[in-house]
């Protein structure tokens, strides 16, 4: 109760105590003001319109008390018919990561209106005798309308921090919102105004800096440019949409980079730190705030009423409305994704739930009726709703596809568009190393691209694009983009020079210079963070390519594609040029503005960019930030190199340092909510297969089908369904044969997490090479589990082998098969070391 408490106030313990139960009794829409007057008051630009309110406060008059628990359900588009919409009165949807219409990865924006127009008549229908309210669609366009096929995708958030240039942001939420009203959809869910404090966390690309400056310069711009300038005639006009300024609060300081982990944080740093982007946030008037998954001080933020409501809604002046995650509410303790009155009755207004929505809402509407949330906390949440509704002109814009340019084939990837994107790139690039000024490449040579990077449009936009993780993307999922290969072999090519791909490095005649593009694999959220900082820890592939070309003479320039910081050091002392460009999104025209010169040999575009985040020494470092003690960087907060103003030889770099993996063998993560590229996760039967995308993958005949659910945290889970008598597979498939010998000779093992609802037979099985596949029965061990909820299941690869087996040609590394008709869930899958004798199941 005390974590409040923050260091050096001068306030008793017993008097802050008698604060706290004085504020419990405080109607919902007061703040608490003796407390939360230790935050700053904001002055909204949006100010309560008379007329507005008015009609808020009609509406919720001629309200049933089961409408009122409707619009505070916000659901899944997977999961929700316009019959439901109708029937439950439900105020909100969303598109998770991946979930698109008809489940189809290249729907059309004509497919996507069609099912915002179906959602929005169903919301509008009165003939039950209900109110006409109309159904708002949120989206996560994070980096640009990034759900949609052909869409500008922009450099991720750690980019545009690097290039410092707020009024570039402003630009591109205005591009975000018209791509996204072109689908017809209201609502995005950003600005991410995280200010990360600790590397290894899977979402430190979604934040603009470890800085409060540049988060705070940031929010606010992009904020007018989603919603437009508040008082004026574009403000939430057909052109703009709903903003999110996310996650409310401190989701950047969780211990350890935890992703939904625990701020131990003093609420002066929580404050001066992690509040800093929702301040101009809300001086621009943004709409919507969504809760955090996080905690503070071991209170989780869906069940903070001190923070939703005496600070946020009370000190700061917001009158919009609070939007929970994804079944975030589910994490208070007490509640589950089905029932929370805690969530309501602590400030959130708008529940984000999946599969469970109408159990909560049931559940809901019990609590209201017997009391446990008070029908003036559901009053002040459906009022929010309504007024943001009103003030979007939800009631007046008519269906989706009659607003503004809904439709129109002009605008999604618009050339424009992508030359603010390009801009955007360029102004990102950090030059951390130019030893010998081989940067710019002069074009009147012949350029060696290599790295699987190169040509690899999905790796550079990273996660959040097309799929919730960025995986399983290919080239031709991005009409009108360019890979940083097309971008470098046009400027080359237009200047008279030669470029060749080669992903390995390899080449027929040398080359002058060559240019790898290597870096991280896309990955989201909590599927992100890391144990360490070290880059490609043990394996150093991309080092192997480095050290090779150079060898035979080759000055090399390396491209890094990274969600943050890593350590680099062996990667930086084998370059002789070394480029920091994140996640540069679809335009990789932009890194070949800056890398490559004219035809003069003089620079087109300088390095503007300059590190946002601090450059780590070891791989230790995942704490360091600017305004910290004990600052010792490689690279310091601010850093980056230009053509003009060049700096001297970086010298070499040690390599030995503490925290460095000694290259041994380890563990493999087969699935943890994400396959590492280039794997994919390949649904089949006997006679057909289909990729898992968007979460969700059907074979055509109907007999089976597997989708991503959640089961410790969001998409974690594989559920498969097989609907036949026939056998159905998930397998992880689809990438290079992998050399498991020394695993093998480790006593390697499967393990993974498994819930078997129903199953008549289950096998698991690997291939091994050309006419090679080893298979372990499983139906004894799985009938045993049916129906007793999640187990884990240890499977040895001694259990699969044959004599002579060695297993140096591994071409598809797990298949799990369930006779049908079947039911189950698996998660965590992986290969363990060491275990030794263990026996088969």
């Amino acid at each position: 109760m005390f974590a409040r408490f923050r260091l050096g106030n001068s306030k008793k313990l017993t008097s802050i105590a008698g604060l706290m139960l004085c504020c419990s009794f405080l109607p919902y829409t007061t703040a608490c003001a003796s407390e939360a007057s230790f935050w700053p008051k904001v002055e909204s630009p949006v100010k309560k319109d008379d007329a507005i309110e008015a009609k808020v406060s009609d509406l919720l008059s001629r309200m049933s008390l089961e409408e009122k628990v409707g619009q505070i359900m916000q659901v899944e588009i997977q999961y929700v018919t316009p019959d439901d919409i109708k029937k439950y009165h439900v105020g909100s949807v969303l598109n998770g990561g991946g979930s698109l219409p008809n489940r189809n990865k290249h729907a059309k924006p004509s497919e996507w209106l069609a099912l915002a127009d179906s959602l929005y008549k169903a919301s509008m229908d009165t003939s039950d005798g209900g109110l006409a309210i109309p159904i708002i669609w949120g989206s996560d366009a994070v980096h640009g309308h990034n759900n949609v096929i052909g869409a500008t995708i922009f450099p991720h958030n750690i980019g545009l921090g690097a290039a410092n240039n707020p009024a570039l942001m402003k630009k591109i939420g205005e591009i975000t919102a018209l791509e996204m009203r072109a689908t017809g959809i209201d609502w995005t869910f950003a600005p991410t105004v995280a200010v990360a404090q600790n590397d290894r966390w899977g979402r430190a690309y979604e934040s603009y800096s470890e800085s409060p400056e540049i988060v705070k310069a940031y929010a606010g711009s992009m904020v007018l440019g989603l919603q437009g300038t508040p008082g004026s005639i574009e403000f939430l006009d057909v052109n703009h949409v709903v903003a999110t300024a996310k996650h409310f609060l401190g989701d950047g300081g969780t211990e350890d980079g935890d992703d939904q982990g625990n701020a131990k944080i003093s609420e002066q740093e929580l404050r001066d730190i992690h509040a800093a982007g929702y301040q101009s946030a809300l001086e621009a008037g943004v709409q919507t705030v969504m809760a955090s998954f996080s905690s503070w001080n071991g209170e989780k933020m869906h069940g903070n009423k001190y923070l939703l409501t005496d600070v946020l809604k009370g000190r700061m002046g917001f009158d919009g409305f609070v939007v929970g995650d994804w079944n975030g509410h589910g994490q208070v303790p007490g509640c589950t994704n089905a029932s929370c009155a805690a969530s309501v009755n602590a400030g959130l207004d708008l529940f984000m739930v999946i599969e469970d929505w109408k159990k909560l809402y049931a559940n809901t509407l019990a609590q209201v009726k017997a009391g446990e949330i008070a029908e003036a906390r559901l009053d002040d949440a459906v009022a929010r709703i309504l007024r943001v509704k009103l003030r979007a002109g939800l009631f007046e814009k008519g269906m989706p596809s009659a607003r503004g340019v809904a439709g129109k084939d002009n605008i999604i990837g618009r050339p424009e568009h992508r030359d603010v994107a390009r801009q955007a790139v360029r102004e990102s690039l950090v030059l951390l190393k130019n030893n010998g000024h081989v940067l710019p490449v002069k074009p009147h040579q012949t350029i060696l691209v290599a790295g699987d990077g190169a040509d690899n449009i999905g790796k550079q936009t990273g996660g959040w694009t097309i799929s919730w993780q960025g995986t399983g993307n290919v080239n031709s999922d991005f009409p009108g983009a360019s890979s940083i290969y097309q971008g470098i072999a046009a400027a080359v090519g237009k200047a008279g020079g030669e470029t060749i791909l080669s992903v390995d490095g390899s080449f027929e005649n040398k080359p002058d210079v060559a240019i790898v593009v290597m870096g991280e694999e896309p990955y989201a959220e909590g599927q992100g963070d890391l144990e360490t900082l070290e880059f490609e820890a043990g394996a150093k592939k991309s080092l192997a390519l480095i050290r090779k070309l150079k060898s035979e003479g080759i000055p090399v320039v390396t491209v890094f594609l990274s969600g943050r910081p890593l350590w680099v050091n062996p990667e930086l002392n084998a370059s002789d040029a070394f480029v920091a460009a994140w996640l540069p999104g679809t335009e990789g025209d932009g890194v070949a503005d800056v890398l490559i010169a004219d035809e003069l040999g003089e620079p087109r575009y300088d390095f503007k960019g300059r590190l946002s985040f601090s450059w780590p020494k070891t791989p230790l470092q995942d704490v360091l930030n600017k305004h910290h003690e004990a600052y010792d960087p490689l690279f310091a907060y601010g850093y980056g190199l230009s053509y003009t103003l060049d700096a001297s030889l970086l010298g070499t770099l040690p390599e030995q340092v503490e925290g460095v993996q000694s290259g041994e063998l380890s563990d493999i993560k087969l699935y943890a909510g994400r396959t590492i590229a280039p794997w994919m996760i390949i649904l089949s039967d006997e006679t057909s297969f289909a990729q898992l995308s968007g979460a969700y993958a059907a074979l055509p005949t109907g007999s089976a089908k597997v989708s991503q659910v959640d089961k410790d945290i969001q998409g974690d889970a594989l559920h498969l369904e097989v609907a036949t008598p026939l056998a159905g597979n998930i397998a992880i498939s689809a990438g290079p044969a992998l050399d498991w010998s020394a695993e093998y000779a480790k006593d390697a093992a499967y393990e993974f997490d498994v819930n078997v609802e129903k199953v008549e037979g289950a096998s698991v099985s690997l291939q091994c090479g050309e006419n090679c596949t080893r298979t372990y029965n499983l139906s004894a061990a799985f009938e045993k589990l049916e129906g007793k909820g999640w187990q884990t299941v240890s499977v040895p690869l001694a259990c699969l082998a044959k004599d002579g087996d060695v297993f140096d040609m591994v071409s598809e590394p797990f298949r799990l098969t369930a006779q049908g008709p079947a039911e189950l869930t698996v998660a965590n899958v992986a290969l363990r070391l060491g275990q030794g004798a263990a026996s088969c199941p």
